[in-house]
């Protein structure tokens, strides 16, 4: 069908004429005092294929020039911005918006019905004041989604204003210096799924990979899940700090159903809402988990514990906190010593027996005959030691320890084989067998 200003089989009556655009903040730009260009039915809208106002201007110092893309019709029937197609309330595309609103694409892709769709609209926008959404958009700007909360836009993105990229600077060619007005920049993949994208396919919602980056990251967002126990109504509520009180908790928690009590820890900084029933307390946690600030404090929801967690007792001195996973790469446990080496860590000998020595403390059933060895193994000491035995006592049952590791042992002074002396104390320089010293005096 013949479009153009000069046929006259069109009905130049559907025309638009318009004048001043349906723009969002970020395509206007930071600039209060804007120029614009109008070109009256200068182009043919992207989507209707119908003449419209076409305007042009500049957002900024340094930003390329930008103009409107589809006509007004389009755009309020969206609820869109004239230029970069976003939702003129969350700032997200069309795609997200109606995924989270539950909206469906009513609008016909032929050219026939598609005429005739946009006609009835207009007639519906003339009888209307021409401010609120119109057709499948009707009455769903108003309603909040826990997607759109998360995912808008709360100020505008300017940087998407920018130039693009010089193509004579990627050959290097470019002999403009800082006067080009193209962005001189490293191009981006052209593998990347961002790099292709279509604005049909951004209007009505299908294929768009900017609204798949954005529903992907939703997707991988914590969430609170409820337990599985259903008796549970408790919500904890941490980072209080100082300025949030029991009666801000309550303003703010009495909307979603009635509050049985609330508990405020001070030293904790915390607080427990507990509410009558499990539904109240499920949609209080939906709609509050990360993105509750009471009086500039943002707060963290939580699931409260159940009584029978809480007052469940150890069994066996067995704690019941769940064992931590071996972090992979580091060396396991060392293996515990042997038995047969107990205490003693330097492996050292036990000293010999003395015959008719008999420690305190031995079971009778390890003694042996009067005058003889006792039975099994010699009592140990510390690290495989027999313990030395104090002075006091029958001079008999007196012993000295025996030398630390890698000194060698005294001998005994003549006449003594391993028996304890009999009275005094033995010095080394004394005796007569070391080297130097005077021999004994024979008979």
């Amino acid at each position: 069908m013949a479009t153009s200003k000069g046929a006259n089989t069109y009905n130049r009556q559907n025309w638009e004429d318009s004048e001043f655009p349906v723009l969002c903040q970020t395509c206007l730009g930071d600039n209060p005092y804007i120029r614009m260009m109008k070109e009256k039915y200068g182009k043919e809208c992207k989507i209707c294929a119908r003449p419209f106002t076409v305007f042009r201007w500049c957002p900024g110092a340094r930003m390329r020039f930008k103009k409107t893309e589809v006509c007004q019709t389009c755009s309020k029937v969206k609820n869109i911005c004239q230029t970069c197609l976003l939702d003129l309330e969350y700032g997200l595309p069309v795609q997200v918006r109606d995924a989270a609103l539950k909206v469906a694409d009513t609008m016909p892709k032929s050219e026939v019905n598609r005429e005739f769709y946009t006609q009835n609209l207009e007639r519906e926008i003339g009888d209307g004041d021409s401010i609120n959404p119109i057709g499948s958009m009707a009455g769903k700007s108003q309603t909040h989604s826990d997607m759109l909360l998360k995912l808008a836009r709360t100020t505008p993105y300017y940087k998407r204003n920018r130039p693009h990229i010089c193509s004579f600077w990627v050959k290097g060619e470019c002999k403009r210096g800082e006067e080009c007005p193209y962005r001189h920049d490293k191009p981006t993949d052209p593998d990347d799924p961002l790099a292709d994208q279509n604005i049909k396919d951004r209007f009505h919602g299908i294929n768009d990979p900017v609204a798949d980056k954005l529903l992907k990251r939703y997707s991988e967002m914590p969430k609170l899940e409820p337990p599985e126990d259903t008796t549970i109504t408790t919500l904890y509520i941490g980072n209080l700090g100082d300025k949030v009180e029991e009666k801000d908790l309550k303003d703010h928690f009495y909307q979603f159903g009635e509050i049985r009590s609330i508990n405020v820890v001070p030293k904790q900084q915390c607080a427990f809402v507990q509410f009558t029933n499990r539904t109240s307390a499920e949609s209080a946690a939906e709609q509050s988990f990360n993105k509750l600030i009471l009086n500039g404090q943002r707060l963290n929801i939580k699931w409260g514990r159940s009584q029978g967690q809480q007052q469940a007792p150890k069994k066996d001195g067995s704690d019941t906190e769940a064992m931590m996973e071996p972090v992979p790469g580091l060396p396991g446990a060392l293996p515990m010593p042997p038995e047969e080496l107990g205490t003693n860590y330097f492996n050292l000998q036990p000293p010999p027996m003395i015959p008719g020595f008999m420690p305190r403390g031995m079971p009778m059933h390890m003694r042996g005959p009067p005058g003889g060895p006792p039975r099994g193994p010699p009592p140990m000491g510390p690290y495989g030691m027999r313990p030395p035995r104090s002075n006091f006592g029958p001079p008999d049952m007196r012993m000295m320890p025996p030398p630390p590791p890698g000194v060698m042992p005294m001998r005994p002074p003549p006449g003594m084989s391993g028996v304890p002396p009999t009275g005094g104390v033995h010095y080394p320089s004394q005796d007569p067998t070391r080297m130097g010293a005077p021999s004994a005096p024979q008979n």
